[in-house]
């Protein structure tokens, strides 16, 4: 089965690419290796603010979800298929929080959860999960990420 039919037998949609929002490119390439822009929700109420005073922590888990659905259609678009994921390298998520949240981790856990959902052990991944006093348009999550791809 290909990546992308797993993707809609999960109930997930791969969008269009989101174009970015400033000054850069939605990735680059070095050899095999893809490394992604930072990727963010749509910017809606539901979305924006902070972690969990201004959207919940639920919320947040699903504005990393959408981020990986955007970032696995940045992929698409820069190899032709999702069938060319030879490993998910890293993940990188940020979550606009307030001092006090320390839970971090369970927001890109989302991402991550995801990814070994839809790419079984190629999905498997480093990670880092930090809190950040603000993110680019006040959105509550931003992902980026490194992909292998084969050749």
């Amino acid at each position: 089965m290909s990546i992308e039919n797993k993707i809609t037998q999960l109930g997930y949609t791969l969008p269009e690419p989101p174009p970015p929002a400033g000054s850069y490119v939605n990735y680059t390439r070095a050899g095999n290796l893809l490394f992604l822009a930072g990727g963010i929700p749509p910017v809606t109420d539901e979305f924006t603010g902070k972690v969990p005073s201004d959207t919940t922590l639920e919320t947040a888990q699903e504005a990393a979800r959408i981020i990986t659905l955007n970032r696995l259609a940045v992929v698409k678009e820069a190899t032709g298929s999702l069938d060319n994921v030879k490993q998910i390298v890293t993940v990188n998520g940020f979550v606009n929080s307030e001092p006090d949240f320390y839970l971090h981790p369970a927001v890109i856990n989302a991402c991550s959860d995801l990814l070994v959902e839809i790419f079984g052990d190629k999905g498997i991944h480093s990670r880092t999960a930090m809190g950040a006093a603000a993110l680019p348009l006040n959105v509550s999550v931003e992902i980026n990420m490194v992909v292998e791809i084969e050749d």
